[in-house]
């Protein structure tokens, strides 16, 4: 006869309020990326990543920035923002441009139609994020929300250009 393993069940051990935040953050990031980034394709042709590279440069002043300064702001590698541009740039929303002052500095720019395009894409993708989160929370926690999250390392970097954003961004 053969002697089957017990199965013990697990011991119910708290979860610590750290390690609970972290894995509601990690699947409230999962569940409104896919909802959005969903949305944003099918009116757009748009992923989250090419939105986000488009409003970034559209803030940058001269509509771009160096190609490794944008890899750092997306949070993606060098390969992965190359990847990335190619994209844009075989769509014709982002065109390559070099540093007449120094020529192994490369910059992503946004061109006229990557403009258009982030002007056409931009209300209905702020709206779809205003309405997810306004379903749920109040203006006050969408607030509290976003300070709290900005308190962690590397997440409010690159929100002191939004100062000059134009209204459609807020």
């Amino acid at each position: 006869m053969r002697a089957q393993a017990s199965v013990t069940p697990a011991v119910s051990t708290p979860v610590p309020p750290a390690a609970r935040a972290w894995s509601r953050l990690l699947r409230a990031h999962a569940a409104t990326a896919r909802l959005l980034g969903a949305e944003l394709q099918a009116e757009h042709g748009l992923s989250l990543n090419d939105y986000e590279a488009l409003e970034l440069l559209a803030r940058a002043g001269g509509r771009r920035l160096k190609r490794v300064d944008l890899a750092r702001r997306l949070m993606l590698t060098p390969s992965g923002v190359t990847r990335l541009l190619e994209g844009l740039e075989e769509a014709g929303l982002v065109a390559r441009a070099s540093c007449p002052e120094d020529l192994r500095v490369t910059y992503a720019q946004l061109t006229d139609a990557g403009a258009e395009t982030l002007e056409a894409a931009s209300c209905g993708h702020v709206g779809s994020i205003r309405a997810v989160l306004e379903e749920h929370l109040s203006g006050e926690q969408i607030e509290e929300l976003a300070a709290l999250l900005g308190r962690l390392p590397g997440v409010a970097e690159g929100d002191e250009d939004c100062g000059d954003a134009p209204a459609r961004f807020g």
